[in-house]
């Protein structure tokens, strides 16, 4: 017994396998909360477990249980062909359809009126259709039992019994035999769905080569140290050193280290001891280029060496790393319903209904009341084969399958890009915008800001200066060392950047109290007793006219782009530090792009003043600029834009530091979540590999997966109108019906993983990414 369990599902080809589960499971003894992601084929039970009891009712109700030890293995076109046709549903549907065939040949071949045509086709039609009607009863059957009610199989199954009861043998057969085969090829086309982004689970191998010291070593045991201060008793080996033993990645633990050699892929979540290499992490976040690694440097499972070795030392377990981490999070994504998912639900609850009902209606009342003839007559069909009709039409398949397919497909392809959206509503969020609102540090800009300039109040080193913005100065050392020394108390890219200056001259660290955040503005201690105030040209200005020449050149550096802070010791100004944090490369490349695919408005939100936020953001082709906000004015700011635009607005920051406004955007976009378990809880999307030029294609793939699910809906709504009217109207036959709805769940199948295709550099998300940001 257990509390909880997870188990993958084989055999479900349709939402309604899903609901059906969750039903029969939940109802249960013990079982207190049963939920199916029918996206992932996973199903997660809690309460008093009897795992026994469970599989045995997932078997009963036509599904099975895949082993918990049973590693994903890529399968080529071929072996998934195999395998659906190993399936026992797909097996009794293609014997059905042999006997179904041999008796439309013998229709054909033997003159009618003869007893091979009167008693041998019939009984032929009849075997193929019971061993097509098997499977379909039977899950009809569980379905009723389990408490979901007419599903799709009881149908199926009420349709082709009523016809074999009139006499449409070989209609009836067909048509069951047809419906299994489409539902064969829908959970097969929903298989390869699910691969997509199973097959990342291969990236990372099974086992790792761990480096252990060698203790207690038999060959040299008793020999005296190497220091000459005793004898080696037990413990590490001082000769031997370490030994590379190759393990499975689930027995190491945190602090463990490995060795990865040149072309091998990285099996654990890590930082690197020793060693220098470029890693591919694109299978991870989507970057293109290796990126450099050196000692202190962090590197994600799944990635692949380059032509050095790299020593690593473990930082999170197998099943903690980032990508587990991110197929737990697109799993959970794929199963969020959207709100088109939702209302298409609580449409297919009410029109399956109705339309049985209508059935009833359809084969009773026009004999009943106006003579209409019940069964088929020469001239004309008979009422009730109208009815038979309207029942294969109500299989609501197309409908519910239109929806989770494209979340499935969309989902899928951004995290193969390393861009990771944590859901269908958020996918349709991201498709919808319209206004897109950036931070500037670390989003716009580099978010590496470096010290450029540093001046004195009495501009004591201005002829030096021209020469060298950062020469030498006795003074303006001091005043680097005590900012620094306050700023070490900071973690922002700017408090890092004057701490980097101050390490790279080696100026002495100085101790710090009463360290005072002021939020916005600046930071306040005491460094050897002296009132040290680091802040912004707004918070320290002073209107004394001798100071004028100072504020001029403040105001030269903030409009050339450079950030300034100011620095007071006591009550007396001692002069200014200037970094730089230069735009991103790909910024006014992704701003460009963004406007190319329909963005009406970009906007810029940051707490720098607002010389340096308008040289930057009008260098980049932002629209709107707005400086000098505190964290609560950015809120105030996006829902001000969302007052104006609707639910549009996007909000594009670090995902930490930005939580607030990003949770006041209709969809907060987080970078550079890569391995950073906050930012990936924080935002509605996390671009990985903190590349902004993956943006506009993550929009445009939004945009396209809300075309395709419109379009799905809408065609199938259409087809089933058009059927529905032909059989009342006495045109459509259990044949049309049958290939009308096959053929419509097949369409919005293929056209939802359609959005599956946009893969590596050739595909349609490098399309969507390189083709904008080609200008």
């Amino acid at each position: 017994m257990s509390d909880k369990l997870q188990l993958r599902i084989t055999g479900m080809d349709c939402a309604d396998c899903a609901l059906k589960l969750e039903k029969g499971i939940a109802n249960l003894a013990g079982v207190t909360e049963c939920r199916v992601n029918f996206a992932a084929a996973k199903m997660d039970i809690s309460g008093e477990i009897d795992e026994s009891a469970i599989t045995g009712k997932i078997r009963s109700l036509g599904y099975n249980v895949a082993s918990p030890d049973e590693r994903y293995v890529p399968r080529s076109r071929r072996q998934q062909l195999l395998g659906l046709l190993r399936q026992p549903r797909n097996t009794f549907t293609l014997i059905g359809a042999g006997f179904i065939i041999v008796a439309f040949i013998i229709e054909w071949l033997v003159p009618a009126g003869s007893s091979l045509a009167l008693f041998l086709a019939p009984a032929l039609f009849l075997i193929g259709g019971l061993f097509g009607l098997y499977f379909p009863a039977r899950a009809g059957w569980a379905a009723l039992r389990s408490g979901q009610g007419l599903d799709m199989n009881v149908l199926m199954t009420i349709a082709a019994i009523g016809a074999f009861a009139i006499g449409e043998y070989g209609e009836a057969a067909t048509v069951i035999v047809l419906f299994s085969l489409g539902e064969a090829l829908e959970g097969y086309t929903m298989e390869r769905a699910r691969d997509s982004i199973r097959s990342l689970t291969q990236l990372v191998p099974a086992e790792a080569t761990v480096l252990t010291p060698c203790l207690d070593c038999d060959g040299h045991l008793g020999q005296k140290l190497p220091d000459n201060s005793g004898v080696y008793e037990r413990g590490p080996c001082p000769w031997c050193g370490e030994h590379e033993q190759t393990v499975a990645v689930e027995t190491l633990a945190i602090g463990d280290k490995i060795i990865v050699k040149p072309g091998e892929r990285i099996p654990m979540d890590g930082r690197v001891v020793s060693g220098r290499s470029a890693v591919n992490q694109a299978p991870i976040t989507g970057e293109s280029a290796p990126v450099e690694k050196a000692p202190g440097a962090e590197v994600f499972a799944g990635a692949i060496n380059g032509d050095g070795a790299l020593e690593i030392e473990v930082t999170h377990l197998a099943e903690d790393n980032t990508l587990s981490r991110l197929i737990y999070l697109v799993e959970e994504a794929q199963a969020q319903k959207t709100p088109a998912q939702r209302f298409v639900d609580r449409f297919a609850r009410v029109y399956t209904p109705l339309v049985v009902a209508g059935a009833a209606v359809v084969a009773f009342l026009p004999p009943l009341l106006f003579g209409q003839p019940f069964l088929d007559t020469p001239d004309e069909r008979g009422w009730l084969y109208r009815a038979l009709t309207l029942l294969v039409i109500a299989c609501p398949c197309a409908l519910v399958i239109a929806t989770p397919v494209t979340m499935v497909s969309a989902i899928s392809t951004a995290a193969r890009r390393g861009v990771l959206i944590k859901g269908g509503a958020f996918l349709e969020a991201l498709g919808r915008v319209n206004v897109v609102a950036f931070d500037k540090t670390g989003t716009l800009t580099e978010g590496q800001p470096r010290l450029v300039n540093i001046a004195c109040v009495d501009n004591c080193c201005a002829e030096a200066r021209t020469l060298d913005p950062l020469a030498a100065c006795d003074h303006c050392d001091d005043m680097l060392a005590v900012a620094a020394a306050i700023e070490r108390q900071s973690t922002h890219p700017l408090a890092q950047a004057i701490i980097a200056a101050a390490e790279a001259r080696a100026l002495p660290q100085l101790a710090v109290k009463s360290v005072v955040n002021l939020p916005g503005r600046g930071v306040q201690g005491r460094v050897n007793g002296r009132l040290i105030t680091v802040g912004s040209h707004t918070l320290l200005h002073s209107d004394a006219p001798e100071m004028d020449d100072f504020h001029a050149r403040i105001t030269g550096a903030e409009a050339s782009g450079q950030t300034t802070m100011l620095v007071r010791e006591n009550n007396t100004l001692r002069g200014y530090l200037a970094v730089s944090d230069p735009p991103r490369h790909t910024s006014r490349a992704t701003v460009s792009a963004l406007k190319q695919i329909g963005v009406d408005r970009t906007v810029m939100l940051t707490g720098d003043n607002a010389a340096v936020a308008g040289a930057i953001g009008y260098s980049i082709g932002i629209d709107d600029i707005r400086a000098g906000l505190l964290p609560e004015d950015k809120v105030t700011a996006v829902r001000g834009l969302v007052d104006c635009y609707g639910d549009t607005v996007a909000m594009v920051g670090d995902g930490v530091n930005d939580a607030p406004a990003l949770a006041a955007a209709s969809v907060g976009i987080a970078m550079g979540a890569g391995g950073t378990a906050q930012a990936l809880e924080t935002a509605d999307v996390a671009l990985m590999a903190d590349d902004l030029s993956q943006l506009p294609a993550a929009i445009r793939l939004g945009r396209q997966a809300i075309h395709n699910i419109q379009f799905n809906i809408w065609f199938a709504l259409i087809i089933k109108a058009i059927f529905l009217t032909s059989a009342i109207l006495g045109v459509a036959t259990l044949w049309m019906a049958v290939f009308a709805d096959m053929g419509a769940s097949l369409i919005v199948t293929l056209n939802g993983m359609r959005l599956l295709k946009a893969r590596g550099d050739s595909s349609t998300w490098s399309d969507l990414k390189t083709d904008s940001l080609s200008q």
